[in-house]
């Protein structure tokens, strides 16, 4: 397909493309959408043939050069998204309307916020992102699919095409931490009601009865296998939860290899081995926490291993944005507050797509209405 000069490629694996020009497209803060993290995913068999998530990339070249491209995927089901559509499948199986395959364009098994339609820095988002829409949409018409999704984009994706026509806004929100220019975590909590604050020093001096030795790593310095025990936690996480086990083990081994320089560990050890893990990824300025695993029941040492540490070390590091992952309440009253998220959504049959659209909106009031009340509960002083 070519517009105005452009060639659009839909591909297969991230192999196919040089990781220096699909990185040229993806900015300063976001580790997820560079190659090395897509195609760990792929060449560890986490995604591909037989997982439900069949690799579609779109590429737009102007001649030789790469100037935007969007990890897309082929759906036949609606697992390791977390924009929730089951609902949306549900009714259009109650109506005979067939919602599988469908396109998405996201980061597989990774609720964080970042780019998804990939610009080069020298040339228009805006018409670039529309482009990208558009193989989206020529996507969905050669599987003969439902729909295409654009999942956990940014507000600036959000706010420009979220009057696209076709496409439709969805917001919903996750807890974030935000660097209010702390000096040191005694700082970050003098900025908290006496109540709250008492009660995270409470949390802390609890954990810290355990006597166990926390280390903060970066994935260049874990020890040699380290990934090994990183995967028990994982897999033990996902047993306790009855959830679905959507990375292998192979792709645990990139940490300590294509992924190390991404890798932030905190983990607690008794007698020099690991009874307890926190894996997170960084870059440029931005934290995102994501999986979290324990051998033992330890009291308080979740939440100093998500949260506490994290942020000392995003405050020591100045770093601005701590995203702690998907849902969790309990996250607020430890000073992440409620922020919205926001993805867009293409529906082919209009029936669907209006009642999608009626839902929507009523979604979006009440998800408004949500952060409203819960920012009234947040630890911090007025």
């Amino acid at each position: 397909m070519t517009v105005e000069n452009l060639q659009i490629e839909i591909g297969t694996s991230l192999a196919a493309i040089a990781a220096h020009d699909w990185d040229a497209l993806v900015g300063a803060d976001n580790p997820f959408v560079e190659h090395r993290f897509l195609l760990a995913l792929e060449t560890s068999g986490s995604v591909g043939a037989g997982t439900g998530w069949l690799p579609a990339h779109a590429v737009v070249r102007r001649g030789t050069r790469i100037v935007a491209a969007a990890p897309l995927y082929v759906k036949d089901h609606s697992y390791g998204e977390y924009i929730f559509d089951w609902g949306w499948a549900n009714a259009a199986q109650r109506a005979g309307i067939s919602y599988y395959p469908k396109v998405v364009c996201a980061v597989p098994f990774t609720p964080a916020t970042g780019p998804r339609l990939l610009v080069h820095p020298d040339e228009d988002p805006r018409e670039l992102r529309r482009v990208l829409l558009q193989a989206m949409r020529r996507l969905v018409e050669a599987i003969d699919g439902s729909s295409a999704h654009v999942l956990f984009c940014t507000k600036e994706e959000h706010d420009d095409l979220c009057g696209e026509t076709g496409w439709l806004p969805r917001v919903t929100y996750q807890f974030h931490w935000n660097n209010d220019s702390y000096r040191d975590f005694d700082d970050y909590l003098a900025r908290f009601r006496a109540a709250a604050r008492k009660a995270v020093r409470r949390e802390r001096r609890k954990a810290a009865q355990a006597a166990l030795e926390i280390q903060t790593l970066s994935g260049t310095e874990l020890p040699r296998g380290a990934s090994t025990a990183l995967y028990r936690f994982y897999g033990d996480t996902i047993s306790r939860k009855w959830a679905h086990r959507y990375l292998t083990r192979t792709f645990f081994g990139e940490l300590e290899t294509s992924l190390a320089e991404r890798v932030l560990v905190n983990w607690a050890l008794r007698e020099g081995k690991p009874v307890a893990a926190t894996l997170s990824f960084q870059k440029g300025t931005q934290l995102f926490g994501r999986y979290w695993g324990a051998a033992d029941e330890i009291e308080m040492l979740h939440f100093e291993l998500c949260y506490y540490r994290p942020i000392e070390y995003a405050i020591e590091r100045g770093l601005q944005r701590f995203e702690a992952g998907a849902q969790g309440q309990h996250k607020l009253k430890r000073g992440l507050l409620p922020t919205p998220t926001y993805s867009l959504h293409q529906i082919a049959h209009p029936g669907l797509e209006r009642g999608i659209r009626e839902f929507l909106a009523f979604e979006r009031r009440a998800v408004e209405a949500e952060i409203a009340e819960l920012l009234q509960s947040s630890p911090f002083r007025c």
